[in-house]
Parts: C-alpha cells; sequence; structure tokens
C-alpha cells in the first residue's frame, strides 16, 4: 500500500479514494500514489469497507486504522511520521474529515488527531443533509442521529487545518460544502482554507491528479504548497 519517495525521511500522504461509499478500491488508484510520489511524499493508499454490507461508522473506523496504521509503521518506509498528512476524494473526503474531526475514531486506536499535520479534501460531503441520493440514504440512512455522520457538526478550533479544494462545475457535490465547513472551522478559530477551481467538475478535480489531465486544475501543486506550510 505505500509507495516510496526517497532516502531520507519524507512527509506522509494517506489517500482514501472516493465512489458513494459503496465503489472503488485502492488498486484503481496508484496513479495517485506515484503522482505525489513524485512530489516527495511516501503515499498510502488506503481501502476501506463498503456500503451496503457495510455501513457507517465501519468505515471511518477504517480509515482511522489506516491512519493509525501509518502513524505506527511509516518510518519504515521512510515516512516522517512527525509530517503525516491525510487526503481524500468525495465520499473519501467525507470518511478522512470524520476520522480527522470527530475526535473518538483515533481515540479507539489510542491516537489523538494531533498525529495529523493536516487533511486535505478533494470535492466532499460535508454538510449534506437531509440526504437526497440514494447512496447517501443506503451507507449512512440508517444511523439514528444523522448529524454525527456529518463532519461540520465537528468543526473545532484545535483541528488538524484543512485545505477544501472543489470546483464549480460540480453538480454531484456542491462546493457549499466546503465553503461551509471552512466558516464552521473558522467561527472557531481552526485553520481552514477553501480553493474552488473554475470549470472543474466532481471527477475532473480527481482526474487532474493523474499526469495527462493536469491542466484541468492545479491540485498537485496546491496540495504540496498546503503541506509545506503546516
Amino acid at each position: 500500500p505505500v509507495t516510496k519517495a526517497g532516502s531520507k525521511p519524507q512527509p506522509i500522504l494517506v489517500f482514501f479514494h472516493g465512489g458513494s461509499w459503496r465503489d472503488g478500491d485502492r488498486e484503481s488508484y496508484a496513479f495517485a500514489g506515484r503522482a505525489f510520489a513524485a512530489r516527495g511524499f511516501v503515499t498510502v493508499i488506503a481501502d476501506y469497507r463498503k456500503s451496503p454490507e457495510h455501513r457507517f461508522p465501519g468505515f471511518v473506523e477504517d480509515a482511522a486504522d489506516a491512519i493509525a496504521w501509518t502513524h505506527i509503521n511509516g518510518a519504515r518506509y521512510q515516512g516522517d511520521t512527525n509530517r503525516l498528512f491525510v487526503i481524500g476524494h468525495s465520499a473519501g473526503a467525507h470518511i478522512s474529515m470524520l476520522a480527522a474531526l470527530d475526535p473518538k475514531y483515533l481515540a479507539r486506536t489510542g491516537l489523538d488527531s494531533a498525529v495529523i499535520k493536516g487533511v486535505i479534501g478533494l470535492a466532499g460531503p460535508y454538510d449534506f443533509l437531509p440526504f437526497t441520493g440514494d447512496a447517501a440514504k443506503e451507507a449512512l440512512g440508517h444511523w439514528p442521529r444523522l448529524q454525527e455522520t456529518q463532519p461540520i457538526s465537528y468543526a473545532r478550533g484545535d483541528a488538524p487545518p484543512l485545505l477544501l479544494l472543489t470546483g464549480d462545475n460540480d453538480d454531484t457535490v456542491k462546493p457549499r460544502n466546503s465553503t461551509a465547513l471552512a466558516a464552521a472551522l473558522q467561527d472557531v478559530e481552526g485553520k481552514a482554507e477553501v480553493k474552488i477551481y473554475p470549470g472543474v467538475d466532481h471527477y475532473g478535480i480527481i482526474m487532474a491528479v493523474s499526469r495527462p489531465f493536469r491542466k484541468k486544475a492545479s491540485v498537485i501543486d496546491d496540495v504540496t504548497a498546503f503541506t509545506i506550510r503546516q
């Protein structure tokens, strides 16, 4: 699951793919591993259990376990565990944000969210009640306290810094998810940045990580610059 990035300790990036909580696998995202490794990251492409067989909060627990595993084992792969970042696209961004913002997920692994230096969300749903899509209803709608499925519910001043990237042409997950979460963090003196790419849709933002499509959006540059600032 880990792509080596160099001979000295490098920052670590743990990546969670999208797919409506039900589709996708880490093997399909080797391009993301290669892209970020080329920028000097030790890149972990993580996976998680999928709906409908496994519903909330199982996949968030899996994300926390992957982050904990990386924190424990990252140095074996030339990673700097003091510079561990988490990134996700779409449902993977939702899962990443919950694992980082709701303290109970990492607490069950014996860790604190302070082990995460920053979280990057690509076109993530963070504030999307009431559920309108079948995928969200299937994966999350059974939970008796729906606010607990929403990353925005856990905005806190001591959260890891956030970089929220989205496209203004995204009709699948509206950009207001990113702006609302950033505003909620900033209201409690947390750190959150938003960048909205013109003309980019829900899938274009992750395609921009792949070499043939990098002119679509400066995702790799923006992620790299964010990690350097932290």
